[in-house]
């Protein structure tokens, strides 16, 4: 009962996000055709946001649902596996036209064919899990 409050949270997100068209397949095609602001105007007010919140809880000592302080493990070393990912993550992104989140979004909005791309993505996790141990990290 008491996670009921995250329920709602994520569903006023996903209607924040849906009414801002951050899920808009159009709105991303103009992103990645550089033709539109408007995603990297969201994208880069939800860096901020983020930013300033995390440094709000540092400063604050901010605890978890556990209560245990929240903090920030320190970066891993290894560039370019963050460059290889990210860019296995946008082609994707630009292929399916909805990031992660905004996929369950796209369901609830009606457009099932979401369903598919979610199916996709977890059999991408499950077989990623499979090798993790063999890839070099």
């Amino acid at each position: 009962m008491k996670y009921f409050k995250f329920l709602f949270i994520g569903i006023f997100f996903g209607i924040v996000l849906f009414k801002s068209e951050a899920v808009s397949w159009y709105r991303i095609y103009e992103m990645f055709r550089f033709q539109s602001f408007h995603m990297y105007g969201i994208i880069g007010t939800a860096i901020a946001t983020g930013l300033i919140f995390l440094q709000i809880s540092k400063k604050q000592h901010f605890k978890n649902l556990l209560g245990l302080e929240i903090n920030v493990p320190e970066k891993e070393r290894g560039f370019i596996r963050y460059i290889v990912g990210g860019i296995i993550f946008g082609l994707g992104w630009a292929l399916v036209g909805a990031c992660p989140g905004p996929m369950y979004i796209l369901v609830g909005a009606g457009v099932y064919s979401m369903i598919i791309v979610i199916l996709a993505a977890l059999l991408g996790t499950l077989i990623y899990g499979a090798v993790k141990d063999k890839l070099p990290h």
